[in-house]
């Protein structure tokens, strides 16, 4: 079959290299953009557009605390018997949250990506005697703000909105804690590596191998061994 190749109706990803006069050049969203919209989502706030609409100066007034934040991989944003000091909006990346033993070894307990808000739940974390750590799994690129300020600003805006704030958070990473430690223990590790895969895809793309075993609470050959086996299982 012959074909005829047509410009006048090219696709407009053909014609951007011509500065086609038909395409419509569009301005890219200022970076303030995504931090806003990710706030919007964190505090379940839906944006109108009004800029004297209360939640938007909220929303705006905490924006203003935060800025910007571009991190190699295994980088450390928080440290161990260090207070911990920021609130973090991740932008794009994964961050790992875990305690290392004078020993070395270490204990995953969380990870963050896309989208997730990251700040000292407990009040431990906010002295010297801190045990957690925060650091940069992937390329990171985070909003970042003083988490004193931070929570100062959302008491300002009303009583009872940082209890709120604070309780929401808390019981969502006490759960997931909660729900890790009891398939522990009442699991085999071929059942919770099969959980991981179902329930986190994502991590498992991007995520070291080795943290990924401490996450599951296996040693690194046991988790390679059941990444073996299961792939073996889907060929």
């Amino acid at each position: 079959m012959n074909s005829i190749f047509r410009p006048d109706v090219s696709s407009a990803p053909c014609m951007l290299g011509d500065n086609n006069p038909e395409i419509i050049q569009q301005d890219a969203a200022p970076e303030s953009t995504a931090l806003l919209n990710g706030l919007s989502r964190v505090f379940g706030i839906r944006l109108a557009g009004h800029e004297n609409d209360p939640d938007a100066r909220f929303l705006a007034d905490l924006a203003r605390l935060f800025h910007l934040c571009r991190v190699e991989p295994e980088t450390a944003m928080e440290k161990h018997d260090t207070p911990w000091a920021n609130v973090y909006l991740v932008q794009y990346g994964i961050l790992r949250l875990f305690r290392e033993a004078p020993s070395g070894k270490v204990s995953v307990h969380h990870f963050f990506s896309e989208g997730d808000m990251i700040w000292p739940v407990f009040g431990r974390s906010r002295t010297v005697r801190n045990t957690l750590c925060l650091t940069s799994v992937t390329p990171v690129t985070a909003w970042v703000a003083d988490f004193a300020a931070f929570r100062s600003a959302i008491q300002s805006h009303g009583e009872g909105l940082w209890p709120q704030f604070a309780l929401a958070l808390t019981e969502e990473i006490a759960e997931l804690t909660s729900m890790r430690e009891f398939r522990k223990h009442t699991m085999p590790a071929r059942e919770r590596y099969k959980l991981l895969l179902e329930e986190y895809p994502e991590l498992v793309k991007r995520v070291p191998d080795n943290q990924l075993a401490s996450w599951l609470g296996v040693v690194p050959a046991t988790f390679s061994r059941l990444k073996t086996a299961t792939a073996k299982r889907g060929s």
